[in-house]
């Protein structure tokens, strides 16, 4: 999932003043049920794994980990998806059985 105004660089200058006209390619890897959050920059040669989730507004010059919540400029982890994130979906709000009843309904 990507919020809005995300973008995805894959191509980048030198910084030696001599080769500026010079360009380069290195391509962005996002793996498998990733949410990246509005306005991130993801910068080129970055890998994503998969589950992972990037804080709005972020700069990922980095690659990060699967099962992870990263984000800032530059981006960082800040936490490993995991127990807590099987029982509240945001904050102190818990995951009722019928939230997870309507959820696959809804895509």
């Amino acid at each position: 999932m990507f919020g809005p105004a995300v973008t995805i660089a894959t191509v980048g200058h030198p910084v030696n003043p001599k080769m500026r006209e010079y360009m380069y390619t290195d391509p962005v890897t996002i793996e498998d049920n990733c949410w990246i959050g509005a306005g991130t920059t993801i910068c080129p040669g970055v890998h994503i794994g998969e589950n992972s989730v990037i804080g709005a507004g972020s700069v990922v010059v980095h690659d990060i980990p699967a099962n992870s919540v990263a984000a800032g400029n530059p981006c960082k982890v800040i936490r490993e998806i995991g127990e807590y994130d099987q029982i509240y979906y945001y904050k102190d709000r818990m995951i009722e059985d019928g939230d997870l009843e309507e959820e696959p309904k809804l895509r």
